[in-house]
């Protein structure tokens, strides 16, 4: 669908993850520093596992980059799994498999049964391998270069975290702006806009490590700065609210996505619900609410896109909580227990659904104003500022 577009390859355990961007326009400035520090903000957070000592991730772009500069050619980029050397036989591309780090225990909650059956493997590590939320690091990097493109047109996207487990800050939000809320988190070890109220986390956090549980949680994505008329209402999948729930729906472990209030709208009287007009010379049109979250019938209307997520706790608990299973190969029960893993990861959740938001806004910005030269794009975008003011 649309103008631009990506494809991502890689394993867990591989040697590197890979990503092809096709369609960003010519002209753009980007640098591998730039998306290295969205690729570092992904694998920060408390309650992190062992992984993320392993992997320092850096992107190295090999393709559609001259000089700083994009080319209008498809962009390579890969990011090499630094773990890779402890993997080579049991990931090898040739050769005969081997029983080694052989996985024939499903886990409640992860792709592994489902995609076992659904594509004949016996050895589970063929889908966790690509299952993995490993696979969101080339997320990522398509993001940090859809971010930039954003960035240049006045459009920022953030995102913070608003609750973990039963410990939440929406209360606290009310006021806020957005952007400040989103700088505050970045100074906080979970990610939410309250750093002060940092040790309440992680007590929780620490607590849930020491009971083998895993915890999940709530996140918000914003973006500001966004034109009238993104996306459209003349096609269901053209909808722009739509693609954007599938997006950040299709992050690991993500089960509930909405735009603006969302299920808070159907508890209200219609006249509670919707956001009234109003419009004030060379501003034109705009609203002093946001209940809808910046889309209206599919498109951008000019204020904040909000969207939020819910994850899911990680599916891989510790032994002391560990989860009925049945063996997949002898069909005897076991308890699905592992030794590593993250305690909770919504704040890298939230990254990377900035990421999936980024994506969407830079497919339907170009949909809407073209994908050759960016310089002469930045420029119609600017036109088309000044003409929603006086309409």
């Amino acid at each position: 669908m649309g103008i631009l577009r990506f494809l991502n390859a890689g394993e867990s355990h591989g040697p590197a993850l890979t990503a092809i961007i096709e369609g960003v326009p010519a002209n753009l400035q980007i640098s591998t520093d730039y998306i290295n520090r969205e690729l570092a903000r992904r694998q920060q957070g408390y309650g992190r596992g062992g992984r993320m000592k392993i992997e320092k991730d850096r992107a190295e772009i090999l393709s559609g980059v001259r000089f700083g500069r994009t080319l209008g050619s498809p962009i390579t980029i890969m990011v090499r799994n630094r773990d890779w050397e402890n993997w080579t036989d049991v990931m090898a591309v040739e050769g005969e498999p081997t029983e080694k780090r052989e996985i024939t225990n499903p886990r409640p909650g992860h792709a592994d049964l489902s995609g076992g059956i659904k594509y004949g493997f016996t050895d589970l590590r063929n889908v966790l391998e690509r299952a993995s939320a490993r696979e969101t690091t080339t997320r990522v990097a398509v993001g940090a270069v859809c971010k930039k493109m954003l960035e240049d047109v006045g459009i920022k996207v953030g995102s913070y975290v608003v609750s973990i487990g039963e410990l939440s800050v929406r209360e606290l939000l009310e006021g806020m702006p957005l952007e400040e809320r989103f700088e505050r988190a970045e100074r906080s070890v979970v990610r939410t806009p309250f750093p002060e109220e940092d040790e309440k986390f992680k007590k929780l956090i620490d607590l849930a490590r020491e009971e083998g549980e895993s915890l999940g949680g709530v996140f918000e994505v914003f973006a500001t700065g966004v034109p009238v008329g993104l996306g459209s209402y003349v096609h269901w999948d053209r909808r722009l609210d739509g693609r954007i729930s599938q997006a950040v729906m299709s992050i690991q472990a993500i089960k509930g996505v909405e735009i603006g209030e969302g299920f808070g709208l159907a508890k209200k009287f219609g006249s509670q619900a919707h956001d009234e007009i109003f419009w004030e010379e060379g501003k034109g049109f705009y609203r002093k609410t946001n209940r809808a979250g910046g889309i209206e019938g599919g498109m951008t209307n000019g204020e904040p896109i909000i969207v939020r997520a819910a994850m899911k706790p990680i599916p891989t608990l510790m032994k002391k909580k560990a989860l009925h299973s049945v063996n997949i190969k002898t069909k005897q029960p076991f308890d699905a227990a592992k030794e590593r893993s993250d305690v909770v990861a919504v704040p890298a959740a939230a990254v990377v659904g900035e990421a999936m938001v980024s994506f969407v806004l830079a497919q339907a910005l170009l949909e809407k104003f073209g994908n050759d030269n960016w310089e002469e794009i930045k420029k119609r975008v600017e036109e088309y500022r000044r003409y929603t003011k006086s309409f």
